[in-house]
């Protein structure tokens, strides 16, 4: 797999009737039958300029434009990423997340990404801002992508690195919701047990919470699901979370770990979720790992 543009990805330059196997020159422009009808995305604010290097690289070339702190990036973590790129021959941008206002997670080591990226992002921290300039056997080299990454194309990026998840040990996910279930059946309310203190940033409404959990049945303790073994989650700590976790999660501070023990009322309601193993009128029982936020 490699760095986006992913399918349906919007660019910065729309081009939709160009064929897929004629690159635009360098310095060339758009035709207008490219663009003819297209509306551009809304440019987003955040997104940064640009300079391209001089010399075309022969390396990669890591430059951090904004210090980061916390954490540095390994093999095996997800960094959290914004990221604008360009062509570096010319500065012709072919994609952003900024526009989309969807960071993106990269699962370090795990060949998701270009190896301009592999390497580039091994070190990342919270909050730097880093510029790669990528030599194109570093990127897709001789076959390209697209109308604006061609043939053996060097490549430019700005980096905002909003968040370093750490990877899990799978031998760290909980087996059993860490409470006592005798309390769990027929609970009134939304009840919540540090089992780790967390010693970070407090999370806050509507910032993005960085998690892992594993969801237990409340009566069994059975595992309905978990993510203990996947890319961490991104969510949004506001209102479209069941009320169970927004009430839950309160207060919670990075790298803690709670059970949270919710009603049928505060989930999915007395029908509970039968497909998933959740029977009528049974609490459940999270265990979530704020790993980080942003």
């Amino acid at each position: 797999m490699s760095l986006p543009p992913a399918e349906g990805a919007a660019t910065d330059v729309p081009v939709t009737t160009i064929p897929a196997d004629l690159c635009i020159p360098v310095g060339g422009e758009l035709p207008e039958s490219a663009v003819e009808g297209v509306e551009p995305p809304e440019t987003s604010p955040d997104k940064p300029e640009i300079e391209i290097p001089a010399d075309a690289p022969t390396e990669l070339v890591r430059t951090v434009l904004t210090e980061g702190s916390g954490d540095a990036a390994e093999a095996g973590d997800t960094v959290i990423v914004d990221y604008a790129g360009v062509r570096s021959s010319d500065g012709l941008p072919f994609d952003n997340s900024y526009d989309r206002e969807t960071p993106f997670p990269v699962l370090i080591g795990q060949g998701q990404v270009i190896q301009g990226w592999e390497d580039g992002l091994i070190g990342a921290q919270t909050g730097e801002r880093v510029q790669l300039d990528i030599p194109s056997d570093l990127a897709y080299g001789e076959n390209g992508r697209g109308n604006i990454i061609c043939e053996n194309e060097n490549l430019t990026f700005v980096i905002d690195v909003r968040a370093v998840a750490k990877g899990a040990d799978p031998a760290d996910a909980p087996t059993e919701p860490g409470v006592d279930l005798s309390e769990s059946p027929g609970v009134d309310d939304t009840v919540f047990e540090d089992l780790v203190e967390g010693d970070g940033e407090v999370l806050a409404l509507e910032e993005t919470a960085i998690i892992r959990f594993v969801n237990f049945r409340g009566d069994t303790g059975d595992v309905l699901e978990t993510s203990w073994d996947a890319d961490p989650l991104q969510v949004v700590y506001g209102e479209n979370l069941l009320p169970g976790l927004l009430e839950g999660m309160e207060g919670m501070a990075v790298g803690g770990r709670r059970a949270i023990t919710v009603p049928p009322e505060d989930g999915f309601g007395e029908a509970g979720s039968p497909d998933a193993g959740l029977p009528a009128d049974t609490d459940m029982i999270f265990v979530v790992e704020l790993v980080a936020k942003y």
